[in-house]
């Protein structure tokens, strides 16, 4: 069994982990712009892949990892994990769907609520108290879904079709253009110092320092990453200053 996963702010990340914790500590969790991601693929037959949820949709990094790599899905279980603030409908459903057409067995489905990782916008945004309940929260949830997996009993969230209707009224279609492919809405504010830290962060290398400034290209996953890192709140994507830049370590 391998872990695969993405993560922005370290909800996903803090998740898998956890969820490998309990129900096998020696296997592998490696990132999915990690080197070796397609190795660990090929030499493991079941496979969890975990990823946050934007407006209903699995971001489209993992979508295009999926795509790309589609051949490599054949004959492999997969359960899927999908992180949120606050809705997901078929969040897990939304990647199963894709891997069972490239002739994937899907196990399962998990969805599991986190603090909000929008770091530029307020709509979301809760207190610490309220953010460590909710991870105490998770936490519980986790750990049955552990249980539950240990038995050979694997959650079915977001993978009905009930599910799959909410996701997509809810927020997918009306939000597609944002989740149809990679963005290149970021954008880098004058009190950019040029550090680096984004550029060697980014899951992409969509970021690069030039002339002493961060440049975003046109290939941002929305993963909230380099904005929730830039010790200069000077990265932003959906709004236009920082509110609160949001990792998971904080409410810990």
């Amino acid at each position: 069994m391998v872990g695969i996963y993405l993560s922005g702010t370290g909800n996903t990340k803090y998740c898998i982990e956890r969820l490998f914790s309990l129900i096998d500590p020696s296997a592998k969790i490696i990132p999915l712009e990690s080197d070796d991601v397609i190795k660990e693929i090929r030499g493991n037959n079941t496979i969890i892949l975990a990823y946050p949820i934007q407006f209903s949709n699995a971001p489209y990094m993992v979508r295009d990892f999926i795509y790309r790599n589609r051949k490599l899905w054949n004959g492999k279980k997969v359960l899927c994990m999908a992180t949120m603030g606050a809705f997901s409908g078929d969040g897990a459903g939304c990647t199963a769907r894709l891997l069972k057409k490239y002739g994937a067995v899907i196990l399962g489905g998990i969805h599991v609520k986190m603090p909000d990782s929008v770091c530029d916008s307020a709509l979301l945004k809760k207190s610490i108290e309220k953010n460590k309940q909710i991870i105490a929260q998770a936490n519980r949830k986790i750990e049955l879904a552990a249980q539950q997996i240990k038995q050979g009993k694997y959650p079915k969230e977001g993978l009905n079709f009930s599910s799959h209707m909410i996701g997509l009224l809810g927020q997918r279609l009306w939000f597609y253009e944002k989740t149809k492919g990679y963005t290149d809405k970021l954008k880098i504010h004058t009190g950019c110092i040029g550090c680096g830290l984004c550029a060697s962060l980014c899951p992409m290398k969509n970021i690069s320092i030039k002339n002493g400034k961060a440049v975003s290209e046109n290939k941002c996953t929305m993963c909230y990453r380099c904005i929730s890192q830039c010790p200069q709140k000077a990265i932003t994507l959906l709004g236009e200053k920082i509110v609160e830049q949001c990792r998971t370590e904080k409410y810990l």
